[in-house]
């Protein structure tokens, strides 16, 4: 059941992000080109989101457990230290760059472009890079 319920929350937000063209990356680009053909409709997209993730909590909190797990997974860290930083950094300026977050990519696999494929090569190939420095790091304290 857990796998089912996982399978269509992906389907929804995937549905999601093709409606409202942010599998395009030139929807994305154009949204940080405020000196060329700027287009607003990232923001308005982020917003709506925000709007339904705001109360969807307040709703969702309420209740005495998640329908799929035993508790809810939240986070407990509110420090910004630099690996939060960095990390953002690099996923905005990936993002500005290439025009495709991980959220938006997956979806848009299914367009058959070749440059979402080789974003999505890179993205893995940095995840796996980052988590071997993280793991050779940790190895070096110990």
């Amino acid at each position: 059941m857990r796998l089912i319920g996982s399978y269509l929350i992906g389907l929804v937000f995937g549905v999601g992000i093709s409606i409202s063209g942010m599998a395009n990356p030139a929807k994305v680009t154009n949204f940080f080109d405020f000196a060329g053909i700027w287009d607003p409709s990232l923001a308005f997209v982020m917003g709506g989101a925000l709007i339904v993730t705001f109360f969807g909590y307040k709703v969702v909190l309420k209740s005495s457990g998640p329908f799929l797990d035993n508790v809810f997974h939240l986070p407990t860290r509110r420090d910004l230290d630099a690996k939060l930083l960095g990390g953002s950094a690099v996923f905005g300026i990936g993002w500005g760059i290439a025009g495709f977050c991980p959220g938006g990519a997956l979806p848009a696999l299914g367009t058959g472009r070749t440059e979402v494929f080789v974003f999505v090569g890179a993205l893995l190939a940095g995840t796996l890079t980052a988590k071997a420095l993280q793991k050779r790091m940790a190895a070096k304290t110990t």
